[in-house]
């Protein structure tokens, strides 16, 4: 018998988990064998099962999407990545090809085209929704486009975007310190740093600012 393709779902949508695993159980060379409803759950499932693929929302609590493909990638640098999300703005795409993603599908995609990047992944090509690819996939490669630039926003470390999308989401300093496993006086220290880089200096006011920049959504 073939072996199967192994797969984690990472979704925090309860029922889009469910209809992802309905679809992906009528192909015979595809098993799901974990599922992930928030960023550090996907990372921890993803290590316990060691998928073949990892089927990866951007948009997630506790740790945002580019955060987890970063840490595949340094933790489980064979597992391929599949990018499943609402966004087509060139900044998403980038920085999830940049972080490490193998592939980039929009979830307005149909089943056919979903099963198409899935396998195309798999075999080690790199995919991108047609409806984004031109102006998008071609330009990455090429190195012809560049990320917006927004000082503020990039002078950000990985660590502060996450506390910063913590902060956004209503958690406060002991939470946050207990999602990401430091003390809360690291975080303390995160919140001031990404003050002064931001010149924001209340929590509504990185709220909005996280808003806008897409990693939290209200």
């Amino acid at each position: 018998m073939k072996k199967k393709h192994t797969i984690v779902l990472a979704e925090d949508h309860l029922i889009l988990r469910q209809g992802l695993r309905s679809l992906l159980s009528t192909s015979e060379d595809l098993e799901v064998v974990g599922e992930a409803g928030d960023g550090l759950e996907a990372i921890r499932s993803i290590l316990e099962h060691e998928p073949d693929l990892v089927l990866l929302d951007l948009n997630m609590p506790r740790m945002n999407g580019i955060s987890v493909i970063l840490e595949i990638k340094r933790q489980a640098p064979d597992t391929k990545i599949l990018a499943l999300t609402m966004h087509k703005e060139e900044d998403f795409v980038l920085q999830a090809f940049h972080a490490g993603a193998n592939g980039y599908c929009l979830k307005s995609a149909g089943h056919e085209e979903l099963i198409i990047a899935i396998r195309a992944v798999l075999n080690g090509k790199s995919y991108v929704s047609p409806e984004i690819s031109d102006t998008v996939l071609e330009g990455w490669l090429e190195e012809r486009r560049t990320v917006k630039d927004d000082s503020s926003w990039h002078s950000l470390t990985q660590r502060e975007k996450e506390v910063l999308k913590l902060v956004g989401e209503g958690y406060q300093n002991k939470e946050i310190a207990d999602y990401l496993c430091i003390s809360p006086k690291t975080v303390e220290k995160h919140r001031a740093n990404i003050m002064q880089k931001t010149d924001l200096h209340t929590a509504s006011a990185l709220t909005a600012y996280a808003i806008e920049k897409g990693i939290v959504t209200k």
